[in-house]
């Protein structure tokens, strides 16, 4: 083989490695966005649903991993939460948005007025989530916790509704929130932040539930209270884990909260429709279930 033809060969064999290598990347890139993707469905479905959004993105890890570093999917289990927010927003924009533009300019007072309810409510959980976000993370973000949760909370749903089967409800419209009302369901949201698998939604469903509030003021209350909660968490992990993302790693991040954000709108739009002629309480046992399933299996297999 003369030298000109071992250097052909060398080149070829180079470039057909380098193509080889390649190939490989993109199918493993391409993995880990479905692997997105799916995450993406299961917040769309749980962050609004009373059972759990993190928990069952905990309970998902276990079975489907991504290939990101420990810091990104720490980060990627919270900013995907935004695609979810962008749900809200869209939905209930009317709701919400204080400002009206037609002949003149319009300021909604009764929606500014909704704003500082829902910042009053944040309160609890803000403090504690930036004084112990970490010692949090450290000491419960694990299944048996998350099992745990999903059952207490999942018998507090069925014991809650079976008191309030023959009751009505003291507050039938977000105006009737009052601040104390507010802040009543932001420490309720407070046992969120600290146990995952509690659900956040769970947790302030259940506590305005205790206190005479409707199912449907008090599924849109938590919807409304998510966007501020969300935001902020998703801001305090970005900073954490910088902005400094791979290619990569943006392509799974805006995957996960698109897919996010599409289930969003479909289950809410659910939930609102469910809740005005059923209760609560077959969340309640699909969460004792699964809880019970969860410490089974850990207990047993993992």
């Amino acid at each position: 083989m003369t030298e000109e033809m071992r250097s052909i060969f060398e080149e070829a064999r180079f470039k057909l490695n380098h193509l080889y290598f390649y190939i490989i990347v993109e199918e493993m890139s391409m993995i880990e966005i479905l692997k997105a993707i799916l995450f993406g469905i299961v917040e769309g479905i749980t962050e609004w649903l009373p059972i759990s959004s993190t928990g069952h993105m905990i309970l998902l890890n276990e079975f489907v991993t991504l290939d990101v570093s420990p810091e990104f999917w720490e980060m990627f289990l919270v900013v995907i939460q935004l695609g979810a927010i962008l749900a809200v927003v869209l939905l209930f924009w009317n709701k919400i948005f204080p400002f009206r533009f037609r002949e003149k300019p319009v300021i909604r007072k009764d929606i500014f007025t909704l704003w500082f309810k829902i910042l009053t409510a944040c309160v609890p959980a803000a403090v504690i989530g930036l004084a112990f976000d970490d010692v949090l993370d450290a000491l419960f973000y694990n299944p048996w916790c998350v099992a745990i949760a999903l059952i207490v909370f999942g018998v507090a749903f069925i014991v809650i509704e079976n008191r309030n089967k023959n009751a009505s409800p003291k507050i039938t419209e977000l105006g009737g929130i009052t601040y104390q009302t507010a802040f009543m369901i932001g420490v309720f949201q407070l046992i969120a932040a600290v146990f995952p698998g509690t659900s956040r939604s769970g947790a302030t469903i259940v506590g305005a539930l205790m206190i005479g509030v409707s199912r449907t003021v008090a599924a849109e209350f938590t919807f409304f209270l998510a966007i501020p909660v969300m935001l902020g968490a998703s801001l305090l992990k970005l900073v954490k884990f910088g902005f400094a993302f791979t290619g990569e790693e943006t392509v799974i991040l805006l995957a996960g909260m698109a897919t996010a954000f599409i289930v969003s709108v479909a289950v809410i739009r659910f939930l609102m429709g469910y809740i005005r002629r059923h209760d609560f309480k077959v969340f309640g046992w699909y969460r004792i279930v699964l809880g019970a399933l969860v410490l089974l299996y850990f207990a047993f297999f993992a």
